[in-house]
């Protein structure tokens, strides 16, 4: 099969989905094909490049992230396409913010440390908020008194905020100085995705 051929398969497959895929997923949908009859995974990115490349005039493209490849709405139309939702969810706070980022930055971290950067204490609603949604897992502990959990950020806090790794976390200016880093990032605009995708979705609120 050309790729021509495959272009409608995989993007039916992806329409369909209501997921990401994978290469080895979509490499599935040929299963039954001889072996020799099956495309390579070479030739399925090359589909996947071309079918990015038809949306340049669409309203929607075709984005890679932690767990694979998925159509979505493009960022500047979501304006007029979150209307189609009657009630808008609940901002996050800026101290789960706060934690979700420096996590992200220093991970894997303690709650202890997050406190100590933030300069107050990290509210026990925040974290289990977090891990509630998956976005932060305990990956160990601390090998100091005590031995608290480390934590780390999860594939679904990839896909949920649109990355497919953590080198594309925005940049830091000065990746040593943390005190404040949602104030900082926010002043560059760098935590722009973040926030973004945040003030989109539904979550319980959580205190200081």
């Amino acid at each position: 099969m050309n790729t021509e051929q495959l272009k409608p398969i995989v993007e039916s497959a992806l329409l369909a989905a209501g997921e990401s895929l994978n290469l080895e997923r979509i490499r599935d949908l040929f299963a039954e094909l001889p072996a020799e009859e099956r495309p390579s995974t070479s030739t399925l990115r090359t589909v996947l490049t071309e079918l990015a490349t038809d949306c340049s005039a669409r309203g929607i493209e075709l984005k890679e992230i932690a767990s694979g490849f998925c159509f979505q709405v493009k960022p500047e139309l979501s304006t007029w396409i979150k209307r189609l939702w009657q009630t808008r969810p609940p901002r996050y706070t800026r101290a789960l913010m706060e934690t979700l980022a420096i996590i992200a930055y220093r991970q894997p971290i303690t709650r202890g440390e997050i406190e100590q950067i933030r300069g107050v204490n990290v509210s026990t609603n925040i974290v289990k908020t977090l891990l509630d949604h998956e976005w932060i897992r305990v990956v160990g502990q601390r090998e100091v008194p005590g031995r608290p959990s480390l934590y780390a950020t999860t594939r679904q806090f990839l896909d949920h905020f649109n990355l497919k790794n953590l080198e594309e976390l925005p940049i830091l200016i000065d990746p040593q100085n943390l005190t404040d880093i949602t104030g900082q990032l926010e002043d560059q605009a760098l935590l722009a995705p973040i926030v973004a995708a945040a003030e989109e979705v539904e979550l319980m609120s959580v205190e200081n």
